[in-house]
């Protein structure tokens, strides 16, 4: 396998005395699409934002086409950040601003090109995505499905080497979100480019990964394909895969009272 396009080293995570990722060590290779899985709160996108340099880790290094972001100098951090691609859980589209002026953001930000060559650009993305003729649309205006495919197209305007999703099929409804997923293996063949996805949508995972990483307790419990993902024995992954609960289900009463302490044997 050719060298990591990513790589992450005994990364650590802490917010305040919570430490939610506990030494994290894995590479990403070029072309493939890899799958960071894991519960609710257990570090994914943390992870992620690690990774696209929007937070710094306590311990530990991540380098992204050989560049460690923690200290690489702005005008080089600078020039690797505007190859990466980002879709965000929410599509964080601006509300104030059309479809296509969202698009076209990043090409009026970071390029000189021509007016009328940012207008053709940012129409071949929306076709892409299957958004053509929709440039003149506020946010609002479109369905949930519409604002991801719109953020989508502003995450590739320019070309990325590396396309991250965080979340991208949450809160749709299940024919939706395999349009998403089928657009995204897609636009992989177009662009040949690596997609790291957040997830915990298994359907999503079996249909688009080539490797996955499970999160559990900070660390991963596992790594590898699809095929070995499935069989694994592990006790964390059988749960997850065959959505078992927690062997000590939720006290309700015990979960009011840590809540609003004493006051509450007064309810």
């Amino acid at each position: 396998m050719s060298k990591a396009i990513i790589q992450i080293r005994d990364l650590h995570t802490r917010y305040g005395e919570h430490e939610i990722l506990k030494g994290i060590t894995l590479d990403i290779f070029p072309n493939e699409t890899f799958v960071i899985l894991g519960r609710s709160g257990c570090g994914k996108s943390t992870l992620m934002r690690h990774m696209i340099g929007l937070q710094k880790p306590d311990q530990g290094s991540v380098f992204v086409k050989g560049i460690d972001l923690l200290s690489a100098g702005e005008k080089e951090r600078e020039q690797m950040l505007k190859k990466i691609g980002v879709l965000f859980q929410g599509s964080a589209l601006f509300n104030s601003m059309t479809i296509g002026d969202n698009v076209a953001l990043p090409l009026r930000e970071h390029t000189r090109l021509e007016k009328s060559t940012v207008d053709i650009m940012t129409r071949l993305k929306l076709d892409l995505v299957g958004l053509s003729g929709f440039e003149t649309f506020m946010p609002a205006q479109l369905s949930g499905g519409m604002r991801k495919r719109a953020a989508l197209a502003r995450a590739l305007t320019m070309d990325p080497d590396i396309l991250f999703c965080d979340e991208p099929s949450a809160g749709l409804d299940p024919i939706v979100a395999v349009g998403i997923d089928h657009l995204i293996l897609k636009l992989k063949k177009a662009f040949k480019m690596t997609i790291v996805i957040v997830t915990h949508e298994l359907a999503s995972v079996f249909l688009i990964a080539d490797r996955i990483a499970l999160l559990h307790d900070g660390h991963v419990v596992f790594l590898g394909d699809k095929a070995a993902f499935k069989k694994d024995g592990n006790p964390v992954v059988r749960q997850f895969i065959e959505r078992l609960p927690d062997s000590e289900p939720l006290d309700g009463s015990k979960y009011l009272q840590t809540l609003i302490g004493d006051s509450f044997h007064g309810i």
